[in-house]
């Protein structure tokens, strides 16, 4: 994908996650690798005001330096840090939706209540412990929750997905607020029978091949 692209696949990931209210305002926040270079939302504005030109590019080797007429997120450390940690991940999804968002609050795991948590690499969605945002401490913890996992709660904060491509991260950001509504709710009408770890990652494996097809422009 070129840069220019790329933009323009951020810019309508942003509005598709206010449009499915994963996001509202300038909550959350989205990133794509491009070559040595991330490009990342900028701070505090909402994605109904978004464009393209807006969103700014900072090197994957540098610490803060960006390019761009709007500094990015505050929270554009631990994007850097995904990506320089997983090779695998291209894009970033950072959202504050409510059922999500309600689990963190808990600081709870979220389990195997339904076997669509493989498409998060494992048999849980970690909860990682609370840090400010834009921290540090926070990127450290995100690191550390998405080992072998793409998808993490951040305490009383929100949640991240990852993906090879943007579809890839959107899905995953809308089956994870869908997992987190069908454990709360669960938990609410007595206890969620959880999965077995086998029967996960025997799930894990048939998911290899499963989600949204990518075409081959998105591939590129």
């Amino acid at each position: 994908m070129n840069e220019r692209d790329a933009r323009a696949a951020i810019v309508d990931a942003a509005r598709e996650m206010e449009r499915l209210g994963l996001n509202h305002g300038s909550a959350g926040n989205l990133s794509l690798r491009i070559g040595e270079a991330v490009l990342v939302t900028p701070s505090g504005v909402p994605s109904r005001e978004l464009s393209p030109g807006l969103i700014a590019r900072m090197p994957l080797a540098g610490e803060g330096v960006f390019e761009g007429p709007l500094p990015p997120s505050s929270e554009w450390r631990f994007h850097l840090d995904i990506y320089r940690a997983r090779p695998d991940v291209n894009a970033i999804a950072h959202m504050h939706s409510p059922y999500a968002t309600t689990i963190a609050t808990l600081r709870r795991d979220i389990p195997a209540v339904h076997y669509m948590i493989a498409a998060f690499g494992g048999p849980t969605v970690r909860c990682v412990g609370y840090a400010p945002y834009g921290t540090a401490e926070l990127s450290r913890l995100v690191v550390a929750g998405l080992a072998d996992r793409d998808g993490v709660l951040l305490a009383n904060h929100g949640a991240i997905v990852t993906g090879a491509t943007m579809r890839r991260a959107l899905w995953r950001a809308v089956e994870l607020e869908a997992l987190a509504q069908v454990f709360y709710l669960g938990a609410l009408a007595g206890e969620p029978v959880v999965l077995s770890d086998d029967e996960i990652m025997r799930t894990v494996e048939r998911f290899k091949n499963y989600g949204t097809r990518e075409s081959s422009k998105e591939l590129s």
